[in-house]
This record gives C-alpha cells, structure tokens and sequence, in this order.
C-alpha cells in the first residue's frame, strides 16, 4: 500500500474534513455520510466520495474539450493505479491543475488511501467507478436496456458495494440487492433530469423503448413531453420501481443506524418517482426534488417499514 497511508495523523485529518466539505458542498437528492450513518464509517464514505464526485466533475464540468476531459480521468485512474502499487509507478505528465486543485488531488487520494487500507476495499470498484465516467464522455445514447444496465452497473453499484464494505458486510445476497436499490437510484435520477439531459445531448431512455412508442427527438427539443414520451417514461419508471422492491432485502441485513440511512435513501427514490408519476412525467416544466415538507411523510414511512417487503406507499398525507 502507499505510504500515504502512514502520513502525519494531523495531514490525515485535514485529508478527511477536505473530503467531507466537498461531500456537503454537492449534497443532492441522497443522503451522503449523513449524521444516520455511524460515525466510524462517515470519514470513509466521504473520502469515496470525494473521489468519485471529483472524478464526476472532470467528465461534466462545462468549459473542458472531451480530450481534456479524458486527459484528465485518465491521470485520476493513473492515481488510483498508484495506490495498489505502492507508488512505484510513475505518474505520466499531468493535466494543467492550479496549485490548489493539486493540494485537493493530494489530499483526497491521501484520504482514500487510508481508507482502502483500513477498510480493506477493492480498488476494482472505483476502476468501474471511472470507466463509467469515461462512458459519459463518450456516448450519449444507449441502444437497449441492457446497455442502460450496465451502465449502472458501474456508475452506481460500485457506490453500494464500497458502502457495505466499509461497514463490515461482504456477503453475496447483499451485493445483489445493493446493487438493484444502486441502479434503481442511478436511473431514478435519469428520469428527475430527463429534460437537463436532454438539453446537454445525453438520453437514458433507451433507443428500442423510444421507437416502440414512436417518441420524436423533434418533440424534446421543442421542450414538448408528448404522450409517447410520457408512455416511454412510464414504462422505465415501472422497471425501476421493480428495483427498487428487488432490492429491499439489503434494507432488512444491515444492522443500527445504517439500517435507518439505507431505508431513508430507499423511500427517497422511491418519492421521487412518485412525484415523477404525479406530474405524468412532465418533466419540463417540473424537476421533482426531496425538501423538507417530505422529511415528515420519509420518517413516517421508515418508521412503519416492516421488513421482507410490506408496502409502506400508502400515506397520511397527498402529494
């Protein structure tokens, strides 16, 4: 392992607190290293995300030519590369960073190395983490929704899988559902921000439900959300939904306050479709969020969660 690793206790703790600034500056729709979660594990999970969110923005980021934007993933995987080799292996020339870009680079791999190192994680993971994010550079449509499918499988499942491994869990049911309530979190943010997608070039609704509906491009770059786009958006959500409840047993097997965190971060996206479907998918002229007015109906329904999958969508409130 590097000897980052063994870096000053004082740098170590600067490296973490770097990590958790940048996790609550991007707060979004989940919760991520929030107060449910214990607080051994909160360190760990923002040094993850640190990494992945830094590597989200090269590839998104507006300003930066597709080459930079590779360019620059490319010297984050040769960072992650360093770290299972000890550092041996030298870093080719680096992208042009400013100084305190660099200092945050250095701080957040010193973070993550300590991390991996601790909670023994394998460095697999965050190299499908990157290879999705190269994916966005470069491809914009998805022919099937078995391409859509293995798009998550490396931008989100990764995420769930490091989160049960920071908290001690290496079990094989629990990766399989991790990683359906992952995917269906990844494709319930696609259809929150269909129409933002749309705008910046990129479509998720996969090419072979679009036709067999007859949706038009025409239409979306109208800003119109024609009924064939509202069936096509239906029957994805539907999918995802079946996800979700595929996914619920990893609710159930983890034990304390990550229970809580996972069961919250559930019923989130679930709301969300909810909201989705109570607009019918009108997506441009609505984008659904969680707010506070949702905080009572969430807590509600994580309280009478009953494990093995009985239905808590009914509510003591609308909307």
């Amino acid at each position: 392992m590097t000897a980052l690793v063994t870096a000053a206790p004082h740098r170590l703790t600067l490296a973490y607190a770097a990590c958790e600034r940048l996790a609550r500056r991007h707060y979004e729709n989940f919760p991520v290293a929030s107060h449910l979660l214990p607080a051994s594990m909160r360190p760990h999970i923002a040094a993850i995300y640190a990494f992945a969110r830094t590597a989200d923005d090269f590839a998104d980021e507006p300003g930066r030519d597709d080459s930079e934007r590779l360019r620059l993933l490319e010297y984050w995987r040769d960072r992650l590369v360093r770290l299972s080799d000890g550092g041996r292996v030298r870093l080719p020339a680096e992208p042009a960073r400013s100084s305190q870009d660099r200092e945050d680079d250095d701080l957040i791999f010193l973070a993550l190395s300590h991390t991996i190192a601790e909670r023994k994680l394998p460095t697999s993971l965050f190299e499908d983490l990157l290879s999705a994010f190269r994916q966005d550079v470069t491809t914009t449509r998805y022919a099937s929704w078995e391409d859509v499918l293995d798009y998550c499988r490396r931008s989100a499942n990764p995420v769930g899988r490091l989160v049960l491994r920071v908290a001690g869990y290496d079990d094989p049911r629990m990766d399989t559902a991790s990683d359906a309530i992952c995917t269906a979190l990844q494709l319930t943010n696609f259809w929150q921000d269909f129409a933002r997608d749309w705008r910046q070039g990129r479509l998720y609704v996969p090419l072979a439900d679009r036709d067999r509906v007859d949706a038009r491009d025409a239409d979306l770059d109208a800003g119109r959300m024609t009924g064939a786009w509202t069936l096509a958006l239906r029957e994805v959500a539907g999918r995802t939904r079946a996800l979700f409840k595929a996914g619920r047993l990893v609710c159930d097997e983890v034990h304390g306050r990550l229970r809580w965190e996972l069961r919250l971060t559930w019923l989130g996206g679930v709301r969300i479709l909810d909201k989705l479907a109570a607009a019918d998918f009108d997506v441009f002229h609505h984008r659904p969020t969680l707010g506070l007015r949702d905080v009572p109906l969430l807590s509600w329904q994580a309280l009478r969660w009953e494990a093995g999958g009985a239905d808590v969508s009914a509510r003591p409130e609308s909307g």
